[in-house]
């Protein structure tokens, strides 16, 4: 990224302002993914967030002005050049996040679906056991050790069932947010389940109308 700001009109962002030198002041990205703003020592100034400035690191909700009354945040520089890298950037942390989550609640109900389900099982043994060294002639053991012998594996499937059945709302209501939050930053269309490290290849928005530029230059 190098975009070059002031008054002459071979400036990347021309500002038509008297009080806004001819190269006023410019943009770049360093080598570690930070955005600077330098001012080229000019005569009224640049501000961030109004502060007065030479030199300072900057993002997207910053304020910037150059010299004493033109004001504009970052990202509307970026997004008068039809550049939306640095919002595009933001919606990995969307696509990991969703993925991480969706493993999450699949693996979690899944292991308490089995934990009900062979639970009552391990009753029934641990009863086997213990009538075992009572001894099988005990016949105040046998009515319990019938009625367990039933109804543990009739809970067990129950409790199971009910629990597995909470995933797909889960996800469901998962996938809903992922809708909204996983778009084009300039129209908002859906970007689908495509992995974001694929969306960043393509460079610019599949959307005819939008072809918002995706790419951190």
């Amino acid at each position: 990224m190098n975009i070059t700001i002031g008054r002459a009109e071979d400036n990347t962002f021309v500002i038509k302002d008297p009080e806004v030198s001819r190269y006023h002041a410019a943009l770049t990205r360093e080598e570690n993914g930070d955005i600077i703003i330098q001012d080229f020592l000019t005569a009224n100034g640049t501000y961030v967030n109004d502060r007065q400035i030479v030199k300072k690191k900057v993002t997207l909700a910053d304020k910037l002005t150059f010299g004493t009354s033109y004001t504009i945040e970052f990202s509307e520089i970026l997004h008068g050049m039809n550049e939306y890298g640095e919002d595009f950037f933001l919606l990995k942390k969307v696509y990991d996040t969703y993925i991480r989550e969706k493993i999450r609640i699949q693996s979690k109900n899944q292991f308490k679906t089995r934990i009900f389900q062979t639970a009552p099982f391990a009753v029934i043994g641990i009863f086997g056991i213990l009538m075992s060294v009572l001894g099988h002639a005990n016949k105040a053991l046998f009515i319990p050790s019938a009625i367990l012998g039933i109804s543990a594996p009739v809970v067990g499937i129950y409790l199971g069932a009910r629990q597995a059945a909470k995933i797909p709302a889960l996800l469901q209501n998962l996938a809903n947010k992922f809708k909204i939050d996983y778009v084009c930053p300039k129209c908002g269309a859906f970007l689908g389940e495509l992995p974001w490290e694929s969306l960043n290849n393509k460079k610019i928005c599949p959307i005819s109308s939008c072809k918002a530029k995706w790419t951190r230059d």
